[in-house]
């Protein structure tokens, strides 16, 4: 009689829309949702901070939140972002107060902000209040931001050097992407549980996010950029581009303007030596070859994620390339 299958320990690389779905995926697939045992068999997503910003005089951190809402099955579906059933009433006020709203924030986001504003002003870190509010929405995986230092996304442009939410949400990402900053990078430490989360995986997974703003930004705190090259984990990236085209986001734009080729293949090129295994799309089938000729194993199959079907079907094929099978 065989036994049953014993879940993996899952770390992943997470960051934007894509990085969240593919973690509700896992989580979904994964004992559960995700939630580590006394051994740290489960899920654990060390998600990007590099585009948090202030705003009203609050610590806003769109990837932890855009992560944990949507483990939490509260994330709205239509944007990729925010929270389901969303009012204004607070933007709109603020409007008619004369401040400067062009980032949207909702009346139930505001309370994230607001909880974890004050938090980090009382001394808890980053690491402890994201803990907090993602067990308060009900999220059983880990959530784990890179550093509980203070890190920032600085995009340089052909206008200049802007900070991230002013080139991705005020400007819209239109602007050509002439190089990356991260300001504070140098300095910071990785958030308790980052480092023995990464050494310590059975299977280390680089979601579909952006490799420049997404990823690079974790990669940039020290400590983490040798955790992932010199882990014993079968390590697997998801491509973000499908058939020359960035699923969601500037990640084909910003390729192409720092001489990268938009394809899988050049994804691919990015992460050689940080990863095992590459998992393109059906669309990309024909690039297969040139990714093996890296190095690398290839997965080719569907990997547009929809709704949570789609997600936790990419995640079981996702663990049993690399050797593991949910129980």
């Amino acid at each position: 009689m065989s036994s049953s299958p014993v879940a993996p320990r899952v770390t992943l690389l997470a960051g934007g829309v894509g990085g969240a779905r593919l973690a509700h995926g896992l989580a979904l697939a994964l004992p559960d949702g995700g939630a580590p045992d006394d051994e740290g068999r489960g899920l654990t997503a060390v998600v990007n901070v590099g585009d948090d910003t202030e705003r009203h005089g609050l610590h806003v951190a769109p990837d932890l939140d855009t992560v944990v809402y949507t483990l939490a099955g509260a994330n709205d579906e239509d944007r990729g972002w925010g929270l389901q059933g969303e009012t204004y009433a607070t933007l709109e006020q603020l409007t008619r107060l004369g401040e400067d709203t062009w980032f949207t924030l909702g009346d139930k986001d505001l309370a994230t902000h607001v909880v974890r504003t004050a938090a980090l002003r009382a001394g808890e870190p980053l690491s402890a209040v994201t803990a907090r509010l993602a067990a308060a929405l009900g999220v059983r995986a880990r959530i784990l931001p890179v550093t509980d230092d203070r890190l920032r996304t600085l995009v340089d442009t052909p206008s200049g050097r802007v900070a991230f939410q002013e080139y991705f949400v005020r400007r819209r990402h239109a602007d050509a992407v002439l190089g990356l900053t991260f300001d504070g990078a140098a300095t910071a430490l990785p958030a308790p549980g980052v480092l023995d989360a990464l050494t310590g995986a059975d299977v280390l997974v680089v979601a579909p996010s952006n490799p420049f703003l997404s990823v690079d930004p974790v990669l940039a705190v020290p400590g983490v950029r040798a955790a992932v090259e010199t882990s014993t984990a079968r390590r697997v990236a998801v491509s973000p581009i499908v058939g020359g085209r960035a699923i969601k986001g500037p990640a084909a734009q910003i390729l192409e303007t720092l001489g990268h080729e938009v394809s899988a293949l050049g994804v691919a090129r990015l992460y050689a030596g940080l990863v095992d295994v590459m998992m393109i799309d059906d669309a990309d089938a024909a690039l297969a070859g040139p990714i093996r000729d890296l190095g690398l194993d290839v997965v080719v199959t569907d990997t547009v994620m929809g709704g949570p079907a789609g997600r936790e079907r990419l995640a079981h094929e996702l663990l049993a390339a690399v050797g593991h099978r949910a129980p």
